[in-house]
């Protein structure tokens, strides 16, 4: 009898151990510990639905109402790019696809007998790419966090531009961005840290996409809800984004009334705000 006690234990703490070990290996080779999904185009869409029309104003009131005051409000230093008070084109009401630069360790330049071209198309393709692209479906807004202590235009109108292609509906960034005059004559929703100038070769490289992100004092994982106008940029987790929308769309309606209201009374033309 003491003989099998003694052996369970000796099993116990050998299993223990082995466990212990692969725990550490995996660490050793790093390991996320916040869970990250991905959500369908169709899926996407059919939450998009409930936040039709909502202002940041609105969605920020539904946070309180489901008890997250002050989660999700990005720092006002991340701000539109350009601004179209005629048909509030800048408005981003998407769904989160999130995309992390790094600082590179790698050379910053070419070798003195490298071609430059050469070198900067092959930092782009092996160390800091675009691989987000393929996920880009209809309602998703693009959320980089990057580099922002660097002068570095990750985003120009060129690549902002095809990623509207794809059916991207604006992007956020706590860094910055170049090409911004074009990226507001393109009508891109934008909202950004500062401008930027310089390429990503030799400054930034790809370190994740896919997983959660911080922007501005705020964490975004894939999926929330991404809602950007004047009044800066708010996130909305996944998990409580239709009681959110359900309670900004009241608040939503009672503003709308109120402000036809005066509206009426003042003289005033009726106009989409309050329709």
């Amino acid at each position: 009898m003491r003989i099998s006690c003694l052996f369970i234990t000796l099993l116990f703490l050998w299993t223990g151990s082995r466990a212990q070990e692969a725990e550490l290996s995996a660490l050793s080779k790093g390991q996320n510990f916040i869970e990250s999904n991905w959500y369908t185009e169709a899926e996407d869409l059919e939450l998009l639905k409930l936040y039709e029309g909502l202002r940041v104003a609105d969605v920020s009131d539904g946070m309180d109402m489901v008890g997250l005051p002050n989660t999700g409000l990005v720092d006002h230093a991340i701000h539109p790019s350009w601004v179209d008070y005629s048909n509030m084109s800048h408005i981003i009401r998407g769904i989160a696809l999130t995309v992390r630069y790094v600082p590179t360790q790698k050379p910053d330049r070419p070798e003195p007998d490298e071609d430059f071209s050469a070198w900067e198309g092959n930092f782009y393709g092996s160390y800091s790419s675009e691989a987000f692209v393929p996920l880009i479906h209809k309602g998703t807004v693009i959320v980089i966090d990057d580099v922002e202590d660097k002068d570095i235009g990750s985003i120009g109108s060129n690549n902002i531009l095809g990623w509207k292609s794809q059916g991207a509906v604006g992007v956020v960034t706590d860094a910055s961005s170049r090409d911004t005059d074009e990226v507001g004559l393109e009508k891109v929703p934008l909202y950004l840290r500062k401008k930027g100038r310089g390429i990503r070769p030799g400054r930034n490289e790809l370190e994740s996409v896919n997983r959660p992100v911080s922007i501005g004092g705020v964490l975004v994982c894939p999926g929330d809800v991404v809602v950007a106008d004047g009044d800066g940029v708010v996130v909305v987790p996944r998990r409580v984004a239709v009681k959110v929308a359900e309670y900004a769309q009241g608040v939503l309606e009672g503003d709308k009334a109120g402000r036809r209201r005066l509206y009426e009374k003042l003289g005033m033309p009726l106009d989409h705000t309050v329709k």
